[in-house]
């Protein structure tokens, strides 16, 4: 086999593992984007603020439920937190027409974090919704799962396997706290669908 030839075909494996690479990289870490309920709800990790109105667009965005902020004392004196929480707040403020609501919440709910969700989720007019955390992939998760078991008629099981986040390893697993927080979760008997 010729030089040329085998760098033709090394290009041609570099460029192919390259795209495998992105396209990991886009569908598990951009964000962790995710469409919950078509049209209606979709769940992330955090969005950069200049990128926000470009989800905002392209999903028709309503409201943003951002479960982050400091809610225990370790977390209190983290200022970072905040910096973040306020930079993604003043930039959903010039986007008109958006809500934005911060319900800082524990990897399991609270009942106070669930009845401020409640409120939003409740109210047909602030749909489509973004739901997010820091990663995507545990308080967002949970409260997408509640979603779907208060609005969507899942299962409390149904819930729970759709939450799992595709790795080896689930927080959503039987015996972990979120796994059973949603095997436990009770639907409200007054729930808006």
């Amino acid at each position: 086999m010729g030089a040329k030839k085998k760098v033709l075909i090394g290009v041609v494996i570099a460029v192919a593992f390259a795209a495998g690479v992105y396209k990991i990289y886009d569908v598990y870490f951009n964000y962790r984007f995710m469409t919950i309920s078509e049209g209606k709800v979709y769940k992330s990790g955090v969005i950069p603020p200049d990128k926000i109105a470009d989800y905002v667009q392209k999903y028709h965005i309503k409201s943003i439920v951002d479960l982050r902020g400091p809610v225990t004392q370790d977390k209190i004196n983290n200022p970072e937190n905040w910096t973040q929480i306020n930079a993604e707040k003043a930039a959903t403020e010039k986007i008109p027409g958006l809500n934005y609501y911060n319900i800082p919440s524990e990897q399991v709910p609270k009942k106070d974090n669930l009845d401020k969700f409640y409120k939003v989720m409740d109210d047909p007019k602030n749909y489509p919704v973004l739901i997010h955390c820091y990663h995507g992939i545990g308080r967002a998760q949970v409260y997408s799962a509640v979603y779907r078991i208060e609005y969507e008629g899942f299962s409390n099981e149904q819930a729970r396997q759709k939450a799992a986040f595709p790795v080896i390893f689930s927080s959503f697993d039987n015996g972990t706290p979120k796994g059973e927080f949603l095997k436990g979760y009770v639907k409200r008997k007054d729930s808006v669908k």
